[in-house]
């Protein structure tokens, strides 16, 4: 049985839906697992506001661009939301996301969807990044649609907290003050001047 109730085909294939969230609650995040045993099975982060997100659907400022690599040629970049950073990466793996990011340009407003994953760095820090799926040019007003979206989800996310399985683990796992994602909210909104 998929999410819903709805059975799938055998061998059918069904994308995840992208999820809208704020740059600070992704960072928050340390939970991933894969939901099944074989390496093709989908990996998942745990957002603590208590939703599994396989794929991300992000807007903001691109703040940073940078090529890197001769032979298996990547890009990074720095995208900002009113919350605060996402880290971006597309290499020769996603060749048209990788084409998408080269004609980005630093200051643009952009829109990406792509799959989350967290990474822990040789001193034992934790550091969540984005692979870029798609990346696009948008315009201001759009980005300004995705803050309004993404803050509507976050307190939809909010509103079930501590009703499902999900979010009863993300309570337990992250002891997760939804005060702190309201307040996030709030001050994205303000600071969007929504």
């Amino acid at each position: 049985m998929s999410k819903g109730g709805f059975s799938r085909p055998a061998g059918s294939f069904v994308r995840e839906p992208a999820i809208r969230v704020f740059s600070t609650e992704l960072r928050e995040s340390r939970l991933q697992f894969r939901d099944g045993e074989d390496e093709k099975s989908p990996s998942f982060i745990l957002l603590p506001t208590g939703e599994r997100c396989n794929r991300i659907f992000i807007c903001g400022e691109v703040t940073q661009k940078e090529k890197r690599g001769d032979q298996n040629t990547f890009y990074t970049a720095r995208l900002r939301d009113p919350a605060g950073l996402f880290f971006l990466n597309a290499g020769s793996y996603q060749q048209e996301a990788m084409q998408q990011m080269a004609k980005i340009n630093q200051g643009d407003f952009a829109a990406v969807v792509g799959k989350p994953g967290i990474r822990e760095t040789p001193d034992g820090s934790i550091f969540v990044t984005v692979r870029v799926e798609t990346i696009t040019r948008i315009d201001k007003d759009t980005y300004l649609t995705w803050i309004d979206d993404a803050a509507e989800q976050t307190l939809d996310r909010l509103e079930r907290f501590g009703s499902t399985d999900d979010s009863m683990k993300a309570s337990e796992f992250y002891n997760t003050s939804t005060e702190h994602y309201r307040r996030i909210v709030y001050e994205s909104l303000v600071a969007a001047d929504i």
